[in-house]
C-alpha cells in the first residue's frame, strides 16, 4: 500500500488546488477512485458551481459509522521561493516535497491507498469519506457540508480529521476566527496632513489596540487550560495602504486573527475594538471627513475542538496506533465543526503542523507508513457488528 500512497499523492499535488481557484479537477479526480472502490459518491457544488465537497460511503447505509475527513485546497505559493516546482513532487532523502504533500494530500492518499482495505467486504458500519472545499479560507466547505448532513438526518458516530499531527491524537484544539478590517479616509497632499484623514494612522492606533489585547488574554487563561499557550492568542497577519511617500493615505487594511480558548474572550477582543471604533477612532476621523469609515469583515469563525471526556473516537485511535496518550494543539481544523454535529471526533494525520504552509513543504515517507497502519487498524471495527 505504501507505493500506491507515494504514485497517488504525487496525482494529488498535481491538482494546483489554491483555495482561491477551483478544486472540482481534484474533486473528480477523487470521486472516480472512490466509485472503482464500490463507494456511493455524491460531489455537493458551492453556489459558484467552481468548488464542491465530496461525500462518500463504503458499507451499509444509516447512522453510526466513520468520518475520514480531509480537506482538498492548499495555501498559495506565491511569493515562495521553492526549490522545486510546488505542483511536482519530489522525492528525496526519504521525504515527499510538494505543495499540499503534509497539509493535508498525504492523509487523503493514504485513505484512497487503503480502500482495498474495505472494499467488497460486508462492513457493519458505515465508513465515510468526507473531502472538502476552502478549508484554509474558514472551514467553509466542512461548515456547508455539515449543514446538508444535519438536514438529512444522517448521524455518523465518529470523525477522524486527517491533519498533520505526527500521528498524535489531538482531541483538542483552539477556535480560529479571522478578521479583515478596512479604514477608509481621505487622500490629500502629505504636505498638509491635517486636511486630509491618514487611514494609515487609524489602522496603526487600531493595531496598537490588537496588541495590547494580546497581552491581556495572557492573564484570562482559564485555570487548568490544556492548551500550549493557555491562553487565547492573537496575531496580526497584514497591514496595508498607501500609495506614495507624499500622499496621505486613503485606505489601509489590517488583517488579523484569534484563537480563543473560551468564548468569553472572543466577546472581550471584540467589545474592546468596537468601543476604540465607536468612541475614539470614527468621530475623530469624520470630525474631518464625514465618509470616513472603519468596516470590520469576518472572514472566517472556526469552532474549537472541545477536549471531553468520553470520546470514542480518540478512543478508537488510540487502539488502530497503540498511542495511549492524547494531546491539544494551537492550530484549528474542521473537527469543532463536526462535533458540533454530535459526532466524537479526534485529529490525527501524518505529517508535522511546522512544515504546513511552507516553501518546500513535505511529508516523511514513514509517516505515510504509520497512517496506513492506523487506517488498517479501524478494520476490525467496521467490519464487527454490535459495540
Amino acid at each position: 500500500m505504501l507505493a500506491d500512497t507515494i504514485d497517488i499523492l504525487r496525482d494529488l499535488i498535481a491538482f494546483p488546488t489554491v483555495s482561491s481557484d477551483s478544486n472540482l479537477g481534484l474533486i473528480v479526480h477523487l470521486a472516480a477512485r472512490l466509485t472503482d472502490a464500490g463507494a456511493r459518491v455524491e460531489l455537493m457544488h458551492d453556489e459558484t458551481g467552481q468548488k464542491a465537497n465530496l461525500f462518500a460511503t463504503l458499507g451499509p447505509e444509516g447512522d453510526g459509522g466513520i468520518v475520514l475527513s480531509g480537506h482538498t485546497d492548499v495555501v498559495p505559493v506565491a511569493e515562495q521561493e521553492w526549490s522545486t516546482d510546488p505542483f511536482e513532487m519530489t522525492e528525496r532523502d526519504g521525504r515527499l516535497y510538494g505543495r499540499g504533500s503534509c497539509d493535508m494530500k498525504g492523509f487523503l492518499a493514504c485513505c484512497l491507498a487503503a480502500l482495498p482495505l474495505w472494499s467488497g467486504r460486508d462492513l457493519a458500519r458505515p465508513l465515510h469519506f468526507a473531502f472538502t472545499y476552502d478549508e484554509e479560507v474558514g472551514c467553509v466547505g466542512a461548515m456547508a457540508l455539515a449543514a446538508q448532513l444535519a438536514g438529512r438526518g444522517l448521524r455518523p458516530a465518529m470523525a477522524l480529521v486527517g491533519e498533520p499531527t505526527g500521528m498524535a491524537i489531538i482531541d483538542g484544539h483552539k477556535g480560529v476566527d479571522e478578521y479583515t478590517v478596512e479604514f477608509t479616509g481621505l487622500e490629500g497632499h502629505g504636505s498638509a496632513p491635517d486636511r486630509g484623514v491618514n487611514a494609515g494612522e487609524y489602522a496603526v492606533r487600531y493595531v496598537a489596540r490588537l496588541l495590547e489585547l494580546r497581552e491581556e488574554l495572557k492573564t484570562r487563561a482559564p485555570e487548568g487550560s490544556p492548551f500550549d499557550p493557555p491562553h487565547s492568542t492573537l496575531n496580526l497577519g497584514r497591514i496595508s495602504g498607501g500609495v506614495a511617500h507624499n500622499v496621505i493615505i486613503g485606505r489601509a487594511e489590517v488583517e488579523w486573527d484569534l484563537r480563543p480558548v473560551q468564548g468569553a474572550d472572543r466577546d472581550f477582543v471584540r467589545d474592546a475594538l468596537d468601543r476604540l471604533v465607536r468612541d475614539d477612532l470614527l468621530p475623530a476621523m469624520r470630525a474631518v471627513a464625514p465618509d470616513a469609515d472603519i468596516v470590520t469583515h469576518v472572514i472566517g469563525q472556526t469552532v474549537g475542538l472541545e477536549p471531553r471526556a468520553h470520546n470514542a473516537a480518540r478512543d478508537l485511535l488510540a487502539g488502530s496506533t497503540g498511542r495511549n496518550g492524547t494531546e491539544t494543539a494551537a492550530f484549528g481544523t474542521e473537527a469543532g465543526i463536526f462535533q458540533q454535529t454530535g459526532m466524537d471526533v479526534a485529529v490525527c494525520g501524518p505529517g508535522d503542523i511546522a512544515q504546513a504552509h511552507k516553501p518546500d513543504e513535505y511529508v516523511e515517507i514513514a509517516e505515510l507508513a504509520r497512517c496506513l497502519d492506523m487506517l488498517r487498524g479501524l478494520t476490525p471495527y467496521l467490519i464487527r457488528s454490535g459495540g
